[in-house]
């Protein structure tokens, strides 16, 4: 068989990370273990992780160029594995050959693989093939203990009134999300002429450096976020500018993209995660919102100004008989509201309200008064699986967590 070239088998492995929503971003190297690789690293009830297996796991979500501490996430994983395996077996689903076959065909599909090219590949990387195996093996035998166990009760929570309330009241259901870090700085007469060119500057230096990218924001950015490190929260790509969300799907995790002008401010950002949505979301036809001046929220005046209009307003027509005439409300597409709001708004439910970055000490307070959206044509269906999911997997953690509670586990 001719092997593709490293250069083609670099890029198909990132694709799969890409297709299985794993976080893309530059790998921390894997840390040294002085043990015997086949001693015991972790007990879990009956059942032990070895260094071995930690190694093997570490260099495969390496190969798929997963960022964090590589070795720490994989014990991490393997310990939840061992007890969500011994759930499989007590329930008698444990992955069949056949069912396995089919799993690793699946993942090396979205690579544009066959089953034999994909474990060649990474084989090329010095992970084992048992260890993708058992990846997949067990993934599928916790996805049959979820089924089993929650099927029923996750369809039942899937009625046509269930998904209308669905698509009536949550918008960015299905949409695909975005996780942002950003670091804002207000235009002053002393920085007008120099900011654009430093702040480009800044995200070329910043460029996939996570933790420099965080400590910046700390420092200099002049938005809400700062004490996050800039980070944003996720939010619907859908709720993003367009002008922007066709550039920022294609960046990389740690990837900067900027300068952006945002009115009296002008921004960098570095994304951190995307996932994308199964289907195509509802659209947001337009958005219902106001505006009204406040002092900066990093003085204490603007910190008691923006608590005192949380605890007053619970939602826009509040406004109306407790700050009159100090607000404005409009309904506009998306496409027409300022850059600087539309991000704010995209973050925002009904009743909730955010701030933009001000200039010469002020900044806007933001609040969603209500988002008009149309349904996609022949979209119920998939509103209706995303549902199903959903529940799904929010009752797979709380098992998880049930099972870990319940396990003894110790590391050596």
């Amino acid at each position: 068989m001719n092997k593709r070239p490293t250069c083609t088998v670099h890029r198909v492995l990132r694709a799969l990370a890409f297709a299985l929503a794993l976080p893309l971003g530059l790998a921390a190297p894997l840390a040294a273990d002085a043990q015997s690789p086949f001693s015991a690293a972790a007990r879990v009830n009956d059942a032990i992780v070895t260094n071995f297996e930690i190694d093997q796991r570490a260099l495969f979500l390496q190969v798929i160029r997963t960022p964090g501490e590589l070795r720490s996430v994989a014990l991490e994983s393997l310990v939840n594995e061992r007890l969500q395996l011994a759930e499989a077996r007590r329930l008698g689903v444990v992955a069949s050959d056949q069912e396995i076959a089919e799993g690793i065909a699946e993942f090396a599909a979205r690579a544009e693989l066959s089953a034999e090219e994909f474990l060649d590949a990474i084989g090329e990387e010095g992970v084992a093939p048992e260890t993708f195996r058992d990846f997949v093996a067990n993934s599928i035998s916790w996805r049959n203990v979820v089924q089993a166990r929650f099927g029923a009760r996750a369809r039942a929570a899937t009625s046509d009134d269930a998904v209308a309330r669905a698509i009536a009241h949550d918008p960015q259901l299905g949409s695909g999300q975005i996780l942002l870090a950003e670091l804002i700085v207000p235009v002053t007469p002393e920085n007008r002429e120099t900011l654009r060119d430093d702040l480009a500057q800044l995200a070329a230096d910043l460029n996939f450096e996570i933790d420099l990218f965080t400590e910046a924001a700390r420092r200099f950015s002049a938005a809400p976020t700062r004490d996050e490190g800039g980070l944003t929260g996720w939010r619907a790509l859908d709720g993003i500018p367009a002008q922007l969300r066709e550039d920022m799907v294609l960046l990389s995790v740690g990837e900067t993209y900027g300068p952006v002008v945002l009115g009296p401010a002008i921004g960098i950002f570095q994304l951190r995660g995307l996932s994308q949505g199964s289907f195509r979301a509802p659209a947001t036809a337009s958005v219902d919102y106001a505006t009204l001046s406040l002092a900066a929220p990093g003085t204490a005046e603007g910190q008691a100004a923006l608590a005192a209009l949380r605890a007053e307003i619970d939602q826009c027509d509040d406004l109306y008989a407790l700050r009159p005439s100090t607000f404005a409300r409009q309904d506009q597409p998306l496409s027409a509201i300022p850059t600087e709001i539309a991000m704010v708004l995209s973050t925002l439910d009904a009743g909730e309200i955010g701030v933009t970055a001000g200039r010469d000490g002020t900044a806007t307070a933001v609040i969603m008064c209500a988002r008009t959206i149309t349904p996609p044509e022949g979209g119920i269906e998939a509103v209706r699986q995303r549902l199903f999911a959903a529940q799904l997997e929010a009752n797979a953690a709380a098992l998880l967590e049930e099972l870990r509670a319940d396990a003894i586990i110790t590391f050596d």
